[in-house]
């Protein structure tokens, strides 16, 4: 009589299983707690956490970023956990001062492209996500886009997958792209929370479609297809210069820009452990 076969399980895969449940769980929260702000459109919110909606946003929005963090954090090496401040730290910097001078730009996610170029799409997005959590502090009105924030992380670190960043030409190209799928995701924020005066330079390109007879929605639509794309082919153009001045010895003690082979060039012969 023949013996049942034993079924062994691997604790590598069984890991990775894990992981990657914990990633749909970050990605469920972040997306909704989006459509919880477009469905409910809670003008109060940009009275930062006093608000309920605001609380719920945070509370979603941060849920999610935790899960990330939590799903790619076996696998981050040490450098990843020292950059992510650092690029916390860029975005909210960087997005302030072009806040205030009235561009229809924003270059607030450079710090988050760069996360999702060096260690992955799901630590981009946690990146995008916590971005906007902490200039939320300062500045409520940026909380609502948190998930657009954490989408252009993840796009980026896809880009970074499929070799985008191995020529430099085509860094640009990606963000592009990007910044079209992200204009098209913040528009109806913009739109149903903020009215479309969530900036002054794309405030003021707003109002002009909305002068040519344009709804508030197409209005901010159009706006953000004319800004984001060039928004965010910049901002990956930038996160593409950082990452190779960055040293060879550094950016290949990131194990996702080994597997992957993200950046052009060979590994060093005898890397850092």
């Amino acid at each position: 009589m023949s013996q049942p076969a034993l079924t062994v399980t691997d604790p590598g895969q069984a890991a990775g299983r894990g992981r990657r449940l914990l990633e749909i769980a970050g990605a469920a929260s972040i997306a909704a707690t989006y459509v919880f702000l477009v469905l409910t459109q809670p003008a109060d919110i940009a009275n930062g956490p006093a608000s309920f909606s605001a609380l719920v946003a945070l509370g979603g929005f941060l849920l999610g970023a935790v899960l990330l963090i939590v799903a790619v954090l076996p696998v981050l090496p040490t450098s990843t956990l020292v950059l992510i401040p650092v690029a916390l730290v860029l975005n909210v910097v960087l997005g302030q001062l072009m806040g205030s001078t009235g561009l229809p730009f924003y270059i607030d996610a450079i710090g988050t492209v760069l996360i999702g170029v060096l260690a992955g799409p799901a630590a981009g997005a946690a990146t995008g996500a916590l971005s906007s959590i902490v200039w939320s502090f300062f500045n409520p009105t940026v909380l609502p886009f948190a998930a657009g924030a954490a989408l252009i992380g993840f796009l980026a670190g896809m880009a970074a997958r499929v070799g985008l960043f191995r020529r430099f030409y085509l860094a640009p190209v990606a963000g592009f792209i990007t910044g079209i799928l992200a204009g098209v995701v913040s528009a109806p924020i913009a739109a149903f929370v903020f009215g479309g005066t969530s900036g002054l330079g794309t405030g003021a390109i707003v109002s002009a479609f909305r002068a040519m007879g344009d709804t508030l929605l197409a209005a901010i639509t159009k706006q953000a297809l004319i800004s984001d794309p060039m928004d965010k082919a910049i901002v990956f153009t930038i996160a593409a210069l950082l990452a190779y001045a960055l040293p060879r010895r550094t950016t290949f003690q990131f194990p996702f820009v080994r597997r992957f082979r993200v950046l052009a060039g060979k590994a060093p012969s005898a890397p850092d452990a």
